[in-house]
């Protein structure tokens, strides 16, 4: 049984900071594609950041969000972070954390998410 669960989320100003924990159960995190997507209302859901490799790590944004933000992972705690910097108001969605075992199509297990808001 796969299960994630986020956490993290919140209200923040503009230019603030977030750092979205996301822990797995049943999956393991160093070996398998951990992303993070976000879905604001009325839009299209978007693929904001890409881990994957147990040795040589790779890592994926858009262009979006090149710069300010970063994923990481700790593989003692089984969790994968999203640090978040210099937030803008158009950051406002929801984040969801997902697995799959590769970083391209449809993630296969997804978390319920955590509400991010920058006003």
């Amino acid at each position: 049984h796969v299960q994630l669960v986020e956490s993290g989320g919140g209200s923040v100003q503009a230019g603030g900071s977030l750092k979205l924990p996301c822990a797995a159960s049943g999956y393991i995190v160093r070996s398998n594609c951990m992303g993070w997507f976000r879905q604001a209302p009325g839009k299209e859901r978007e693929k904001v950041a890409t881990i994957l490799g147990a040795g040589a790590v790779v890592r994926y944004y858009p262009d979006s969000v090149t710069g300010r933000f970063y994923i990481s992972r700790d593989s003692g705690k089984n969790t994968v972070y999203l640090q978040m910097n210099n937030l803008r108001p158009e950051d406002t969605a929801m984040y969801y954390c997902a697995a799959n075992p590769i970083c391209v199509g449809s993630f296969d297990y997804w978390g319920q998410g955590t509400q991010v808001t920058v006003s």
